[in-house]
């Protein structure tokens, strides 16, 4: 985040203010970098570690897994972090400083956007080599599902074209039979909305109808046939869902019939989230994708956007919660390299906890967390006073709710 941001956001920092800034010093590095179309010569890609009997088959192994992560991380970079920051890019209830920052960043995002997709530019992203571009064309599909005006609208026609042409790049690639799926979808679903005329239906109703097969009750889907102990309800599946449905779901009645299920199934996933975070913002660090950090709480975030959450938590004991897992995880010396780029780790700089497909470009999921910027200042979530949460309360004695499965 430069100098001008930092002034503009006065301190003490209310909440709102405290997500800014840290929203600004997420996106800046790479923001900045794409604009300048030097994200590639800029960003450094750490990787996960790797293994060997000596010295030289690890340097072999290194360099091998690096050259691998650098076909995808910038990719990984620039969609996830716009699908985190889109509904904040989007607000129309701004003014002020904040308002001005904001339409700095969405100029900012349409030139990485730009950048990112014009096969003359020394950043263009790779769409279609390998499995990977699957997953993180469809984050910046889902970047455009949630600011349809500032990153699809607003977009030069020129620059639009190389968009369409980028994602439909994917549909040579097959998706893993699991939350992938909804990768497809997503990207079919902005193609959609983008005004895309040969947008394919049967890649989002495979989707929607094998997931349907896959939920598993509660609140609850697997990823694939099997249930994993992780956080992918919440990086993908219930996200995507609900956006895949909000931006297509009008095209044909057996997917509007899906809706009021879907959203019920996440204001419960909302509600066991909320209960994930600890007194002090602490929450298990349970499953793959650790290094992700608090983009754990995507469904959460997103269900505070949307202003459905579940009955049984307010909408300031959310903001209240997710500020605690945010400072718990960003006070923590480490998540920063000196110039600002996101390191690899959970809570810190822990790079033995990323796995194989993990890189730099993999840990701007944590933006998602931000959704609830795109509400207005005065909303509840916002303007409401701080409130303890549902662990606070229950392990200070004081009432709450009795926790029940989703019927």
């Amino acid at each position: 985040m430069d100098m001008m941001s930092r002034q503009q956001i006065s301190s003490p920092l209310s909440d709102r203010q405290y997500w800014l800034e840290q929203l600004l010093a997420i996106s800046g590095p790479v923001l900045t970098a794409l604009a300048e179309r030097h994200l590639k010569e800029s960003m450094p890609i750490e990787f996960a570690e790797v293994s060997g009997e000596t010295e030289e088959e690890r340097a072999i192994a290194a360099a091998e897994l690096q050259a691998d992560r650098a076909k995808y991380t910038h990719l990984e970079a620039l969609g996830r972090l716009l699908s985190g920051m889109a509904p904040w890019l989007e607000n129309r209830s701004l003014s002020g400083a904040e308002e001005e920052i904001r339409a700095r960043y969405a100029e900012l995002a349409r030139e990485a956007i730009d950048a990112g997709t014009d096969p003359d530019s020394p950043d263009y992203m790779n769409f279609s080599d390998g499995f990977q571009p699957i997953v993180d064309a469809a984050f910046l599909a889902l970047a455009i599902l949630r600011a349809p005006v500032e990153l699809g609208e607003k977009l030069e026609q020129r620059v639009k074209k190389n968009v369409v042409a980028a994602l439909k790049q994917t549909r040579t690639r097959k998706p893993v039979f699991s939350n992938w799926l909804l990768f497809a979808a997503t990207t079919e679903a902005a193609l959609l909305k983008l005004g895309e005329s040969d947008w394919d239906p049967m890649r989002i109703d495979y989707a929607l109808k094998q997931h349907e097969q896959w939920y598993l009750g509660d609140g609850a889907y697997g990823d694939g046939p099997e249930f994993h102990w992780d956080y992918y309800n919440s990086f993908v599946i219930q996200p995507m869902l609900v956006d895949v449905l909000a931006a297509a779901g009008d095209q044909y009645g057996e997917w509007d019939a899906m809706q009021a299920a879907v959203s019920g199934r996440a204001r419960r996933y909302a509600e066991v989230l909320e209960r994930l975070i600890g007194t002090d913002g602490t929450y298990p660090p349970i499953g793959r994708s650790l290094a992700y950090r608090f983009g754990a709480f995507q469904s959460l975030a997103q269900s505070a956007l949307l202003d459905d959450l579940p009955k049984s938590v307010s909408p300031a004991q959310v903001r209240s919660a997710l500020t605690a897992a945010i400072r718990r995880t960003l006070e923590i010396p480490g998540n920063f390299t000196p110039e600002g780029w996101l390191t690899i780790g959970f809570c810190g700089h822990q790079r033995d906890i990323g796995e194989r497909y993990i890189s730099t470009g993999s840990l701007y999921l944590c933006a998602a967390v931000f959704l609830p910027l795109g509400l207005a200042s005065e909303h509840p979530f916002w303007s409401g006073a701080e409130e303890a949460w549902t662990s606070k309360k229950a392990w200070s004695g004081q009432a709450f709710g009795i926790d029940t499965a989703l019927k």
